[in-house]
């Protein structure tokens, strides 16, 4: 004799929408408190890198370094939109300071620490959004100037066979890509 077929009970539309609701309020919270329980994570970054400079016996004379973009200084962004922006600055610094190269030039005890910072923050950030977000549109899209921006390092480094120059180079955008990553969290905490 057949098993009886029990029918799943169905959510009605309103339920449904509640639900689709506190999981996208729930995600926006975690992004928004991402940094309350650790504010000091720009601020150790940032020591961090001053840790990692090197003294240069010669001067450096590098041609056309790329510098972070002024457009994304003064974005007027949503919080779900800064954490995007957040998380792939985050992913391009991850990717740069990771690199084979820097670890003859910088010491790999605080080149290390830092990045086990930004991977702990990167994490974090791959939480609290979620996979099916689409926070920008249109022209001005500030993930494209940052994928622009990183390509120009790397192809800054390239073009000057990672010299501890250009690394200390990178190293002082860095702090920049930090300073702007902190006024993204003040977004975020909106």
């Amino acid at each position: 004799m057949p098993a009886p077929t029990a029918t799943a009970p169905r959510l009605p539309h309103a339920a449904t929408a509640l639900l689709l609701l506190l999981t996208a309020l729930a995600s926006s919270l975690a992004c928004q408190h991402l940094w309350t329980h650790d504010d000091t994570f720009p601020g150790d970054a940032l020591r961090l890198l001053q840790d990692m400079a090197v003294g240069h016996t010669q001067p450096c004379h590098l041609t056309e370094p790329p510098f972070f973009p002024a457009s994304l200084l003064h974005n007027n962004l949503q919080p779900h939109q800064a954490a995007a922006t957040a998380l792939r600055i985050l992913q391009h610094l991850f990717h740069t300071l990771s690199s084979n190269s820097t670890r003859q030039h910088w010491p790999s005890h605080a080149r290390n620490h830092l990045l086990n910072k930004l991977q702990h923050h990167i994490h974090h950030l791959e939480q609290c959004l979620p996979d099916n977000a689409a926070p920008f549109k249109g022209p001005r899209n500030p993930l494209l100037a940052i994928n622009k921006y990183f390509r120009d390092i790397h192809l800054f480094l390239h073009a000057h066979n990672h010299s501890a120059c250009t690394w200390d180079h990178v190293r002082l955008e860095a702090r920049a890509s930090l300073h702007h990553l902190h006024n993204l969290t003040r977004t975020m905490r909106r």
